[in-house]
């Protein structure tokens, strides 16, 4: 295949960028817990300082979202991150046991390839960055080509505050030629140890497809089921303030609403009253083709952009003040574009009889489209809660509470994070929440606290045991030996 010179040009670059990074990261891997620690200060605060500065940049580059918004993205990102980690032990030693003389060392990982979406740049760079300096490892950004401007300005803010405690230049870096063969040659280059992918499906197959160890993440398409002992006027307000947030464009946001027929006309009533906008059968239509292309994929001229500004590329009539725009929808997948997934104010609305048909099609959904990610039910009935918590396919089952910053741990009190993995179900390596601890590895030091003949002399024991409880004709149950005879292993060892 011809390469042409601008992509050789972006794959040396690559390669010069991994060169230095791996230079830094031996650096870093050096330091002690206090320097990494004033390190990430330093960093965290540099970049809160400049939240609104880089909200803005963002905002005006991609065109998506809402200015204000990812000023508390950016904070939640830098300051929300620092208050979780800040006393994290993550390298050097992380704990010695005397009694099991196990201790154990934390390993960072090396060269670290972060990914970065258009939807979240900025954030999602000082999320990672942070991430990969508590570690002791380095890290270089692929950026989003629509986001590029904003996120090499995050870098450099990274770089001169990095700077003025002695980091090694190099620890965090971003590629300024960005094109397909770069990202390639990131992600397949024998000196690049983990990839921290964040983004489509496309991107997170090409990086567990490349060869080298990756932490990707799946599509969000998380409904919100609102049960009939739900307080609905609090329910209403959780999914619409989630949904407009940053216009929808944080992928653990509302897809859908499930409701039941004893609460629907309550719930769409108090809908209306908070600002949603019901869009006619007839304009569902037109949205719903507008949303979902032909091809099956999300629109991007929706991404991020307010209710009425959707409504007019639809073709259809939308109130100015209309905060969210709800279609009803009774199926799933193709043929349905109201269950699929819509960064952007747009809601399918379901109906159901009850719980149980609510959790069946909740499923459906997500087994169609999101599997492993998040999903969210309001209601007070904890035996509900439950059911739905060993039933659903998700990693994040949030409990009366907004999705889009439940989700990421603004609003609960999981890890603050903006790479939310999805688990085997969904096509992750993992379903947490990104932390530092997934960004090391951890070596074990294990003194030995039996010998062989230890192990012999126990063996001789048990055997001993069994043969009495087998002349013994009240332990005639073969399934009762068995137990007892565990119960003992376990009291011998």
């Amino acid at each position: 295949m011809y390469i042409e010179d601008k992509d050789l040009a972006s794959i040396q670059e690559v390669r010069n960028l991994i060169r230095t990074a791996k230079k830094a990261q031996k650096e870093l891997a050096q330091w002690n817990q206090e320097q990494i620690d004033t390190l990430v200060k330093v960093v965290t605060k540099a970049c809160y300082d400049k939240r609104e500065y880089l909200a803005k940049l963002a905002a005006q580059e991609t065109g998506f979202g809402r200015w204000e918004d990812k000023v508390l993205k950016n904070a939640l990102a830098s300051q929300g991150v620092y208050e979780e980690i800040k006393h994290q032990r993550t390298v050097g030693i992380l704990s010695e046991d005397a009694k099991t003389g196990l201790t154990e060392v934390a390993v960072p990982v090396g060269v670290i390839a972060g990914l970065i979406p258009s939807t979240n740049p900025t954030s999602t760079v000082i999320y990672k960055a942070l991430l990969a300096l508590k570690t002791g490892n380095s890290i270089i950004f692929s950026p989003h080509p629509n986001a590029l401007k904003s996120i090499e300005a995050t870098v450099e803010i990274i770089q001169e505050a990095a700077k003025s405690v002695g980091c090694p230049p190099g620890a965090v870096s971003s590629i300024h030629r960005v094109s397909i063969p770069a990202t390639n040659e990131l992600m397949r280059h024998k000196d690049t140890n983990l990839i921290l992918a964040t983004g489509g499906t496309a991107m997170v197959r090409a990086a567990y497809s490349s060869g080298t160890p990756a932490i990707g993440v799946g599509p969000g398409n998380g409904p919100a089921y609102i049960e009939s002992t739900a307080d609905i006027s609090h329910a209403v307000q959780q999914i619409l303030d989630s949904k407009t947030f940053d216009n929808g464009v944080i992928c653990a946001s509302e897809q859908s609403v499930i409701v039941e027929e004893s609460n629907k006309e309550a719930v769409i009533a108090e809908f209306k009253r908070q600002g949603a906008y019901f869009v006619p059968a007839e304009d569902a239509k037109k949205l719903g083709a507008f949303v979902i292309q032909p091809n099956g994929m999300m629109n991007p001229k929706m991404v991020g952009k307010p209710a009425p500004l959707i409504g007019e590329m639809a073709g259809i009539s939308v109130p100015a003040d209309a905060r969210v725009l709800i279609a009803e929808e009774t199926g799933v997948g193709k043929g349905h574009p109201f269950s699929l997934e819509k960064l952007g104010p747009v809601l399918g609305f379901y109906t159901v009889k009850d719980w149980e048909e609510a959790s069946d099609l909740a499923n459906r959904i997500l087994n169609n489209e999101g599997a492993g990610h998040t999903f969210a039910i309001h209601s007070q009935n904890q035996d509900i809660i439950r059911e739905f918590s060993l039933r659903t396919p998700v990693s994040r089952l949030l409990v009366n509470t907004g999705s889009a910053l439940g989700g990421v741990g603004a609003t609960t009190a999981l890890f603050p994070s903006f790479t939310l993995g999805c688990g085997a179900i969904g096509g992750s390596s993992t379903s947490d929440n990104i932390s530092p601890m997934n960004l090391i590895n951890i070596r074990r030091i294990a003194s030995g606290q039996r010998n062989l003949a230890d192990l012999r002399k126990t063996e001789n024991q048990v055997v001993e045991v069994v043969k009495e409880l087998k002349s013994e004709s009240s332990f005639s149950d073969e399934a009762l030996i068995e137990t007892l005879v565990a119960k003992v292993l376990e009291k011998l060892t």
